[in-house]
């Protein structure tokens, strides 16, 4: 169970169905606060620290992926998860990449929509007891706890899911880290579309680190990825 003063902006544009998942959260301990609209959605959360955002994708004035990109714009930590009727692998993949960090196609039991949330409102703080800090990597200054990466060319803020792979890939460095174990310590499953998830993220860290040729992700074909590091 959560505690009860774990604040969730729920987005959903069929008043009956946000109804319905309200109660059930509010029943799970959460603060809940329901928008029927994208505009809504998008000042409500400028009003309070939210810990968690469910958001439909077929919103009026805004669709889910604005509301989501305009919750990046301010807050790369916060974890989004997409609630909605479209299940088409294009329509997922446009979700990550706003800055999503899952995705449920309704209809769903409620007891999966708890998982979900629940596996990443712990992982707030992902990897806290062997975090690796401040590092290099190659010319590179990555800080795995404020989701930083700069190099001379740009600073970055990385999302939590994005800092999280990336650490994994660091402390991982020079071997060979499986798909699969990724997707468990990341995900919590390893299912095909979480795979094709995965392969967005690594496309997107892949380009953070195009400033220095001697970091590489590499992919080992049907095993998993390899972060490299030249001397």
């Amino acid at each position: 169970m959560m505690p009860t003063h774990c604040k969730i902006l729920l987005v959903e544009d069929d008043t009956n169905l946000g109804f319905v998942i309200k109660d059930n959260l509010s029943m799970k301990g959460y603060e809940v606060h329901l928008c029927t609209n994208g505009k809504e959605a998008k000042q409500q959360f400028k009003t309070g620290a939210y810990q968690l955002c469910l958001l439909d994708v077929m919103l009026p004035y805004a669709d889910g992926f604005e509301v989501a990109r305009h919750i990046r714009s301010s807050d790369k930590e916060v974890p989004i998860i997409f609630l909605t009727a479209k299940s088409m692998t294009e329509d997922k993949l446009e979700g990550f990449k706003t800055g999503a960090d899952d995705y449920i196609v309704k209809p769903f039991s409620f007891e999966e929509l708890f998982y979900r949330m629940e596996v990443f409102l712990r992982r707030r703080k992902p990897l806290a007891d062997t975090r690796s800090g401040v590092v290099k990597l190659g010319k590179y200054t990555f800080d795995a706890d404020k989701y930083f990466l700069q190099c001379e060319q740009e600073e970055r803020i990385l999302t939590q899911r994005e800092s999280t792979i990336l650490e994994l890939l660091y402390r991982h460095q020079n071997n060979t880290l499986k798909r699969e174990e990724i997707l468990h310590q990341v995900w919590g499953d390893d299912d095909y579309f979480m795979g094709r998830s995965l392969d967005v993220f690594i496309s997107k860290l892949r380009k953070y680190l195009r400033h220095d040729s001697s970091v590489q992700i590499q992919n080992q074909h049907g095993i998993g990825f390899s972060l490299k590091i030249e001397s």
